[in-house]
């Protein structure tokens, strides 16, 4: 018998705002003589909301109550309340991460969403939301390949690599449709980014507000973003503006393997797919079609193959209502009282901090003081990759370590959260519950891999309390 969990996707992006809601599908996959074995089998959207922009109050803020009533419409539309959510994500994405009151927007929206409802921000995440929205995982799983996504929208870029199905590596630029706005009736630019500006002087070109929308001059910006876009994938050589596009300093992406396939996705990617429609370019209020053209004519771009995305417009909404969570192992320890536990940040051992009892607790204690604020301790998760088949012995030294390590916080009233890449968070939360001080607070899961730098939200149980849900996510803000 197979359970359902009902997911919600919200995107605050540049340029639009949408809502869909998915119904996720988990099952026990394992014969009755068996350790249990729960997979998500399927993943299907169940409404799709309308496509709104993004209410601003200025360039520099996103209008909290604008965004709200639009959540709150979707909702009724679709005929869900907030109590019969699962799991989802709101995801704040591209330029509107810049705002000043992102992390604001960010909060209120995942109050509203439900219990369980994560908050993610950060253009890497995003990437690979996106890039599994539009189907580039399947696609590189199907056809034993490598296949990468470009999500481009309004303020940035998007990239996700998948090698036969599992992410190999993700990036972000600053480069999207709505960094120069135009009026379509007077054909005048109204609005460019300072990057975006910068880029144009690179290239030879002089752009500034009140200009008129001189068709040739912003068709040639415009191919000199869909040829930074090619030096991003080794396509072309990379030139001495290309580290100033990246969304995150230092931050290029790596490929570990040759690209073979390209799709896109954002609200750009239509114009990449249809020939123009001879209608106004500027009818958007700025150069997106102008842009996916660009990107549909580029000789560089044209040097991998192409295939249609799954969704477009829709990837990356789509992605955060289907594709952020993930389930634990289905031996494992845990508190119910303890949950949902949302925004943890990770605390990441090496295989060298886990050696023994003493080190991981020695490691714990020298980390725990990155985390600190004000004096205070806050909640983390601590995560590891974990022996693949540990002697009881080894269960108990470690989770000896675990405990002198984390003694801190659970005299702060926090729960010990423990994280493992590998199947021992049975046997290893038992070996803690033994020791663990008082009334103190346990969640060990397994099966889960994290990075240091990422958040974690583990939800309530489902598939009869045999497995939680868990979503690994960025938060930045600019």
């Amino acid at each position: 018998m197979a359970d359902r969990l009902v997911s919600v996707g919200i995107d605050v992006g540049t340029t639009t705002t949408q809502v869909v809601f998915s119904h996720i599908m988990v099952e026990d996959l394992s014969s009755g003589f068996t350790v249990p074995r729960i997979e998500i089998v399927d993943k299907r959207i169940v409404y799709r909301g309308q496509i709104h922009f993004t209410p601003l109050l200025d360039d520099d803020a996103i209008d909290l109550a604008g965004v709200a009533r639009i959540v709150e419409r979707e909702y009724a539309q679709a005929g869900v309340a907030k109590d019969q959510l699962d799991t989802g994500a709101v995801v704040i994405t591209g330029q509107t991460a810049r705002r000043r009151n992102a992390s604001e927007v960010l909060h209120h929206l995942s109050d509203y969403a439900g219990d369980f409802v994560v908050a993610v921000a950060g253009p890497r995440q995003e990437a690979v939301i996106a890039g599994r929205g539009a189907g580039a995982d399947v696609y590189s799983k199907v056809h034993g390949s490598t296949a990468g996504n470009y999500d481009i929208g309004g303020g940035t870029s998007n990239f996700a690599l998948f090698d036969q199905g599992r992410l190999a590596a993700a990036s972000c630029l600053d480069i999207g449709g709505r960094l120069v706005q135009v009026d379509p009736a007077t054909r005048r630019i109204t609005a460019v980014v300072d990057k975006t500006a910068r880029l144009a002087q690179f290239v030879g070109l002089d752009l500034a507000v009140g200009q008129p929308a001189d068709l040739a001059r912003l068709e040639r910006l415009a191919e000199a973003m869909a040829d930074l876009l090619a030096m991003s994938l080794g396509l072309l050589p990379k030139s001495a503006f290309y580290p100033q596009i990246l969304t995150e300093p230092g931050r290029d992406v790596v490929l570990p393997r040759p690209l073979k396939n390209l799709s896109f996705s954002g609200g750009v990617a239509d114009h990449v797919y249809a020939p123009p429609d001879g209608g106004d370019p500027f009818r958007y209020g700025d150069i997106g079609v102008l842009l996916g053209q660009a990107v549909r004519r580029s000789p560089a771009l044209a040097q991998v193959h192409r295939f249609a995305a799954a969704e477009t417009i829709r990837a990356t909404v789509v992605g955060a209502g289907s594709h952020t969570v993930e389930l634990s192992g289905s031996t494992i320890e845990y508190d119910a009282d303890q949950l949902p536990l949302k925004s943890l940040p990770i605390l990441k051992l090496s295989v060298a901090e886990t050696a023994n009892g003493a080190l991981t607790a020695e490691a714990i204690q020298n980390k725990l003081d990155w985390f600190q604020v004000d004096g205070q301790r806050p909640a983390v998760a601590i995560a590891f990759a974990g022996p693949r088949s540990p002697s009881f012995a080894q269960a108990q030294d470690l989770a000896a370590g675990l405990l002198a390590g984390a003694r801190d916080l659970l005299a702060a009233g926090h729960p010990l959260v423990v994280i493992t890449e590998n199947d021992l968070a049975k046997i290893l939360g038992q070996s803690i519950r033994s020791r663990l001080p008082g009334r103190s607070g346990l969640v060990c899961v397994d099966a889960v891999r994290v990075e240091e730098g990422d958040y974690v939200d583990i939800g309530t149980p489902t598939a009869q309390g045999r497995v939680l849900p868990v979503v690994v996510k960025t938060l930045l803000f600019a």
